[in-house]
């Protein structure tokens, strides 16, 4: 190692430290850390706030902005919020106070606001100086008890004044409004819910602590998105979730279809998911129609005013709405998934994933935490009340000789404490007592507040001394907000719903996304692939790279699957719409699927689901494939035949017919029935004709009724009838005969 090196002398050298840099970097990067994880990204698991909505809270609060109040300019609020507590910027602090506001963000607003708060389509809310805000019941709820020692306080960023750690949170916030945020190294992300079933959980929950999460979900069945919306997941999916924190909910817009008479209809969709900007989902779809990618759709037109109403306009009024929507499903937002993660401040302190039990659990001990405090708040004022109260009774018993003394005496304090033994408090209220409240001062009044206030004294010990007694006060509140947010209320109404995704055709959902378009398949010797448009039947006008040739070439639709096999046995599957254009010679098979180097095609052909195909080896072996065997959903595709070289697939023939003829390249012809072959998925299949030498040449399958047809290399076509095959009809795997006169010379069936 050098000498360590520091920084030039400044004449008090006695000041500088060398420090590690990687030490100091990692000591202020976990103090950044740890900062935007408590004090920004994570809400406490209490309230369900993080510390700006918090404090414009607490601060509309400090103003007197209650529900029933006037609105104040939201400039005026924003800084109030800047100046005493949260010394940032004023637009992240409007930002945060707007989206209070926006009953399309939050399911239970804690700001009621006036002006532009921005909309669904996700247009910025007016300037703060033209928007007016105050709070709403729910903030209330909220702040209940916060001038009641119901929580701790902590000194501002600049300690000149105070403000609460958490808020006393007589409301389920963090579950009813959900939550959102990036911290450093974790994330949170929570949808909202109904606040009466989270009511009801929390009372299911009080009575039976150890209640389990499959419970909890009797009665919270899942979220409730401000915007609606309906939800696809599987019960045991949603319990999944909640049981472990994480997980998400996949949420899809609503639609019903119009009537527009004559067999004629239009899909409008009235609610989309959350937090899916309206103007931008319609773009997007617009998109799609432009590049052709939804056939089945032909318009759409946003007829939305106060409510959302987005109108689908199908292509002809045969368009099954379930396979439209289906499809739009796929490739649009109005199919979303919203993710699930509860990492929460625990006890306002430790960042961690809770469940769904563990979340209400400690809410309510925040609650229960919150009751006993304000119930010690009040005993104390009880007793300050009730030793004023024991002294003005005896300045009552003695009110001339009260008079007297402070008429006379210099110092009537002293005096009055020794003669009566009377606290300082008490002489004090005496002293400051007005002459008109002498008229009232009667013994009756007095007595009856003594015994008012010992009367709940009593009973605020009793509450405190008994668990019992605390949790059914916890109830009784709990009972008092679900009766203020029940379901038969219009702010408590249920607005997300739950349904199955319909059974609906994968095949029949994939093609609706395709544009139908007759196109024409040419694959060369070399394995070279092109899709022309058009179905072109005469195919001697292709040109193909030098030393290149055609293999195959058919007519096909875009929106059919290509299946592929080659020499190697292996079967692949290249959607109609995948294949590269016609121009140049396109591109080789081998960049488009995992093909074998030592592998060639062997033919190609547009899939059929309803054929089989009798697929054989050059050794002779064969068997009887399901042509939606030969589907593969992959790159690799599928192994069908099982060959080793130098064997190699050679023949691919669609069944039809009973019976098979097989000739060899012994030019021995050999007929028998097709049941004799089994059908499998894969394998090696059985021997179809035996050879002493050679293989096989070639194989046709036929209807023995209609005799066997070939042609010869002049065209002629030969038909030998069931009579005439009589010699050379046999059993499977026998050698056969020599091909009748007129077969040709080539040995295959077709010249």
């Amino acid at each position: 190692m050098g000498q360590e090196i520091l920084p030039p002398s400044g004449g008090d050298d006695d000041n500088i430290q060398p420090v590690d840099l990687k030490a100091a970097l990692e000591q202020r990067y976990l103090a950044y850390a740890l900062s935007t994880i408590m004090h920004r990204a994570l809400p406490d698991v209490r309230d369900g706030l993080k510390p700006v909505h918090r404090r414009i809270v607490y601060a509309m609060n400090e103003m007197g902005l209650r529900p029933t109040s006037a609105f104040r300019k939201c400039a005026k609020i924003v800084g109030e919020v800047m100046g005493n507590y949260h010394p940032h910027g004023d637009q992240s602090i409007y930002d945060a106070l707007a989206r209070l506001a926006q009953d399309f963000s939050q399911r239970y607003t804690l700001v009621n606001g006036q002006g532009n708060f921005g909309n669904i389509d996700g247009d910025s809310p007016a300037a703060m100086r033209y928007t007016e805000s105050k709070m709403t019941a729910v903030s209330e709820l909220l702040l209940e008890g916060i001038d009641q020692d119901a929580v701790d306080f902590r000194d501002t960023y600049d300690e000149s004044n105070s403000e609460p750690v958490v808020l006393p949170g007589a409301f389920p916030n963090l579950l009813a409004n959900g939550s959102s945020g990036i911290a450093v190294g974790m994330a949170t992300s929570i949808p909202s819910h109904n606040a009466h079933e989270l009511c009801d959980a929390a009372l299911h929950l009080i009575k039976h602590p150890d209640a389990t999460v499959e419970k909890l979900v009797e009665f919270i069945p899942g979220p409730d998105f401000p915007t609606g919306g309906i939800i696809i997941d599987s019960r045991d999916s949603i319990i999944e979730s909640y049981r472990t924190g994480r997980g998400g909910f996949r949420v899809r817009a609503k639609w019903q279809t119009e009537d527009l008479g004559r067999g004629g209809y239009q899909i409008v969709v009235t609610e989309i998911p959350f937090q899916v900007q309206k103007s931008r989902l319609i773009e997007k779809i617009a998109e799609l129609l432009i590049a052709r990618k939804l056939p089945l759709l032909e318009d759409i037109r946003d007829e939305s005013a106060e409510d959302i109403r987005i109108v689908l306009v199908p292509k002809s009024r045969s368009v099954d709405p379930t396979i439209l929507m289906e499809s739009m499903f796929k490739l649009t937002e109005l199919e979303s998934r919203f993710p699930l993660n509860m990492n929460v401040l625990s006890m306002g302190r430790i960042p961690r994933v809770m469940a769904l039990n563990e979340v209400l659990k400690e809410w309510l001990d925040h609650r229960r935490e919150v009751l006993q405090r304000r119930s010690r708040f009040r005993l104390a004022a009880i007793d300050k009340r009730l030793e004023i109260l024991g002294g003005l009774l005896i300045a009552y018993l003695n009110i001339d000789e009260v008079i007297r003394i402070i008429r006379e005496e210099d110092e009537p304090k002293p005096v009055m404490m020794a003669r009566w033994d009377l606290t300082d408090n008490q002489v004090e209220a005496i002293l400051n007592m007005r002459l008109r409240a002498l008229r009232k001062l009667e013994e009756f009044e007095i007595r009856k507040e003594f015994d008012e206030l010992t009367k709940e004294k009593s009973e605020i010990e009793a509450l405190l001394a008994s668990d019992d007694k605390q949790w059914q006060t916890v109830a009784w509140e709990i009972g008092e907000v679900k009766k203020k947010f029940a379901k038969a209320t219009e702010v408590g109404r249920r607005r997300t719903q739950f349904a199955d995704a319909p059974e609906t055709d994968e095949e029949a959902i994939q093609q609706a996304m395709i544009e139908k378009e007759p196109i024409t398949v040419v694959i060369s010797e070399k394995g070279w692939i092109r899709a022309l448009k058009g179905h072109i039947a005469d195919t001697a006008t292709l040109t193909f790279k030098e030393g290149d040739g055609l293999k195959v070439a058919f007519p096909a639709q875009t929106t059919d699957k290509i299946l592929i096999v080659t020499t190697g046995g292996k079967a692949f599957t290249l959607g109609g719409d995948k294949l590269p254009g016609g121009r140049g010679h396109g591109e080789p098979l081998r960049i488009m699927v995992d093909m074998d180097n030592d592998q060639a095609v062997l033919t190609a052909f547009v899939h059929d689901p309803s054929r089989k195909q009798l697929i054989v080896s050059t050794a002779g072996n064969g068997f009887v494939v399901p042509e939606a065997e030969l589907v593969a959903n992959t790159r690799k595709g599928k192994q069908i035949m099982n060959v080793a070289l130098p064997e190699e697939t050679q023949l691919l023939v669609p069944v039809t017919g009973d019976h098979i003829a097989v000739v060899g390249e012994n030019r021995k012809l050999l007929v028998f029935p097709l049941v004799q072959v089994p059908e499998m998925s894969r394998g090696k299949g059985v021997r179809l004709q035996r050879y002493k030498d050679g293989g096989i040449s070639d194989v046709r399958c036929f209807a023995i009724s209609d005799g066997l047809v070939w042609e010869d290399s002049a065209g002629r076509t030969f038909t030998k009838n069931k009579d005439e095959l009589a010699e050379w009809l046999g059993d499977r795997a026998t050698a056969g005969r020599t091909v009748p006169k007129g077969f040709p010379r080539s040995g295959k069936f077709a010249g």
